[in-house]
């Protein structure tokens, strides 16, 4: 990843497992970031505050607190991306914890593969944040003018475009599913009919050539990923 050195980064760990904070820290340490484990709820709001990460993995059930009321009191401190990790793969869940603040989820058990690719996901948006012009592969965000370059070359994009193609783009290798991108880019209140989104994949290729979906592929039955670096 371009946008930021690895050794620049913090992430937090907070899980009760011990096996599952070693599962993590060792693939993350690994791949170069600054690694802290955290195994309760007090312990995690005490070491956010310390270390400042950027990325919190935030598991729900925790002894004493759980992780919702520590995503809450975190976000309510620091400015971090936290990506909770869930047993259950209820919508409820999700919705509460996104409510609250987090950013992603993760049902257990996960592929530490997927996780990596959730936090880079995370790191681009704080950085898109940070810069404002960020590098994803071919593409170029200034999100100060609104603007998407495509190898160099301007894309004229209508807003929804320009939203669908930035969300694409942050979240790049990762499969997003149609409700997904409804939600992010729409808007939860959103009533329309769930094809609007391959009305738009379909003017976004159009409008970088992709005539032949290498660049926005389709995923049968889930939704859509985009590879940057075409």
């Amino acid at each position: 990843m371009s946008l930021i050195k690895k050794e620049q980064i913090n992430i937090l760990v907070v899980d009760d497992e011990e096996s599952i904070v070693e599962f993590i820290k060792m693939g993350l340490e690994a791949e170069g970031y600054n690694v802290y484990s955290a195994f309760d709820g007090i312990e995690a709001i005490k070491f956010s505050r310390e270390i400042n990460p950027q990325i919190v993995i935030l598991d729900i059930m925790l002894p004493g607190m759980d992780g919702y009321e520590v995503c809450s009191q975190i976000k309510k401190s620091i400015k971090t991306s936290i990506i909770m990790l869930t047993a259950r793969d209820d919508v409820d869940d999700k919705v509460k914890g996104l409510d609250l603040g987090a950013d992603d989820y993760m049902s257990k058990p996960f592929s530490f593969k997927e996780l990596l690719a959730r936090i880079n996901a995370r790191l681009r948006n704080i950085m898109t944040d940070l810069n404002q012009i960020s590098s994803i592969g071919n593409f170029s965000i200034d999100d100060g003018a609104h603007e998407i370059l495509y190898n160099n070359t301007l894309l004229e994009l209508s807003p929804t475009e320009y939203n669908l193609l930035k969300y694409l783009l942050q979240n790049d290798g990762l499969v997003l599913s149609k409700s997904k991108i409804l939600e992010k880019v729409w808007g939860y209140d959103f009533n329309g009919e769930e094809n609007i989104v391959e009305v738009y994949i379909r003017y976004l290729r159009d409008k970088i050539g992709d005539t032949t979906h290498s660049i926005i592929r389709t995923v049968r039955g889930v939704g859509y990923k985009i590879t940057s670096l075409h």
